[in-house]
């Protein structure tokens, strides 16, 4: 029979009829594979936070209020969270930049620094922490040149967002780049054929084709740097109400035998990283359809 004269349902369906009339998939193995999905989703992620939720709800709503009603929860939790956001948006913008750089030129050295950015995946966190202190060190060699003009990032909520953005980097740039690389360059030449100039190029041809895949590296880095613990202790310095942050505040916690609270911290961060990723995930549907 010709294809052409088949239904287009037909052919848009992966399927066939078996001999007992019953439509089964042409590919197999749709049911088990999406039981072990499921069996290891809930094994590895909503078992855990199940427990956690448990946890909380047995100290109660008051007690969960009561642990973090404290001016120091209150700090670590914004340092964390504030911290976090300015850092992914520093890396959307400079991320961008580099991912653009290495999509569309080539220059001497670029396999090189193309590693590079890779560098805070391989890293080991608290390596990346003794190294950024070193050099953001009032004594270091970026840290004594900020230091004569006023400006500290050592043990300070600087060198938190420092941190936050050199371990978010790759994130941004790795995301970007595929999508860069696929971009219809013959719109480009179109809109600078028809006399757009390349802001408006970049703004109505570039950008709404990047932003989806620009949201989601943003995301991913916000996620990351929240969560960070080994490469900001270190140039934190960890002072209270300046520059501790929430998962160092868990541990602490946790060594005090202080398990309530711990919980407490842990249940808010929780459910602020998802009010955060849903409003992220809201935006970039909305971008979509609006491309």
């Amino acid at each position: 029979m010709n294809a052409t004269a088949l239904p287009a349902r037909m052919l848009a369906t992966p399927s066939f009829v078996s001999p007992r009339g019953r439509a089964r998939r042409v590919l197999p193995g749709f049911g088990l594979g999406l039981g072990v999905t499921l069996t290891y989703l809930s094994l590895i992620v909503l078992l855990p936070l199940a427990a956690l939720i448990l946890r909380a709800a047995g100290i109660g709503l008051g007690g969960l209020w009561q642990h973090l009603a404290s001016a120091r929860v209150g700090h670590a939790l914004g340092l964390s969270f504030g911290g976090a956001l300015a850092a992914a948006a520093v890396n959307a913008v400079f991320g961008s930049a580099i991912a653009w750089t290495f999509v569309r030129y080539d220059f001497p050295g670029k396999r090189l620094f193309h590693a590079l950015i890779d560098l805070p995946f391989a890293l080991p966190t608290a390596v990346a922490g003794i190294a950024l202190t070193a050099l953001y060190a009032p004594h270091g060699w970026l840290g004594a040149p900020l230091a004569a003009l006023g400006v500290s990032v050592a043990y300070t909520p600087l060198g938190v967002m420092v941190a936050m953005v050199f371990i978010g980097l790759p994130f941004v740039v790795r995301t970007l780049e595929p999508v860069l690389e696929d971009a219809d360059r013959q719109l480009e030449e179109a809109a600078a054929t028809l006399g757009a100039s390349r802001w408006k190029t970049l703004r109505h041809v570039l950008l709404p084709q990047a932003l989806p895949a620009l949201l989601t590296g943003a995301a991913l880095a916000f996620a990351r740097a929240v969560g960070e613990y080994g490469s900001i202790i270190f140039i934190a310095g960890n002072v209270q109400n300046r520059s501790e942050i929430a998962p160092l505040l868990i541990m602490i916690k946790l060594d005090e035998f202080d398990y309530a609270g711990a919980t407490a911290i842990a249940v808010a961060m929780l459910l602020l990283s998802f009010v955060v990723l849903f409003a992220i995930n809201l935006l970039q549907a909305w971008s979509r359809r609006h491309d």
